[in-house]
């Protein structure tokens, strides 16, 4: 089970990690169930650092934690939102022109403004949060955000046929995962009670909006929408609970 999670933390992080050496494609379908995990780690050293700069403006403390956040995971999922945001707009409705979009290294004008309001919302959020000492959302938010990811392969198809997200697809433990997603949800309500129940309530209807756009565009999903899915429902959810204050 520890190369599975270590496979997790090298795709979505840019932690330092032991060498996993070969990895398998089941192992590599395994990892999906540690992707909330990888979230929980997220949201720790985000703790961590809000508490070590307790005391300071709580603007300053919410861009560092935002770059912090950012730096962590590689911009990953940021990218995926750029790449589908770009493909959206200028792929008028054709799924072909879409996926062939999302494959171009370069970000368009789209990709560029989603990525900024993104960020701005999450700022915004963050500093409100912040400034009410309330560290359970930047725990629940990134495990929940992650938790999308399993859920969406679970649900959608993947549709290219190679790459990691192909081995993600096709070797997704799909039992093993909904226990793994049912205890995430478990866990959101018992630490945040009615709020986390609006959160959740707020997410579900994210995840299905964005996949009922995806299955009409291009037929299911793909290793950018995938991390398009997860950049809006951190940014979401965050908006969500700084308002619920």
């Amino acid at each position: 089970m520890i190369k599975p999670l270590l496979i997790a933390l090298q795709l979505l992080t840019r932690l330092p990690v032991p060498n996993t050496g070969e990895v398998t494609d089941q192992q590599v379908g395994r990892s999906l169930l540690f992707y909330p995990v990888v979230g929980l780690v997220i949201g720790g050293l985000l703790v961590l650092l809000a508490w070590l700069t307790e005391g300071s403006p709580d603007a300053v403390r919410a861009v560092l934690l935002l770059i912090v956040w950012t730096l962590v995971t590689g911009a990953l999922h940021l990218d995926g939102l750029a790449d589908s945001a770009d493909a959206w707009v200028g792929g008028y409705g054709d799924r072909e022109k879409t996926l062939a979009i999302m494959k171009d290294p370069y970000a368009g004008p789209a990709g560029v403004t989603v990525i900024l309001l993104v960020l701005m919302a999450k700022y915004a959020s963050l500093e409100v949060l912040l400034s009410q000492a309330n560290y359970i959302a930047l725990v629940l938010i990134p495990m929940l955000a992650r938790v999308m990811m399993p859920l969406l392969l679970l649900t959608t198809n993947y549709v290219r046929k190679n790459g990691m997200g192909s081995a993600l697809a096709a070797h997704h433990p799909k039992c093993a995962s909904q226990w793994v997603i049912f205890s995430c949800v478990l866990l959101t309500m018992m630490v945040a009670g009615n709020s986390g129940l609006w959160l959740l309530v707020t997410l579900a209807i994210v995840f299905l909006y964005l996949r009922k756009i995806m299955i009409k565009r291009i037929g299911g999903t793909t290793g950018d929408t995938l991390g398009a899915m997860v950049e809006l429902s951190e940014a979401v959810g965050l908006m969500m609970l700084a308002l619920l204050i």
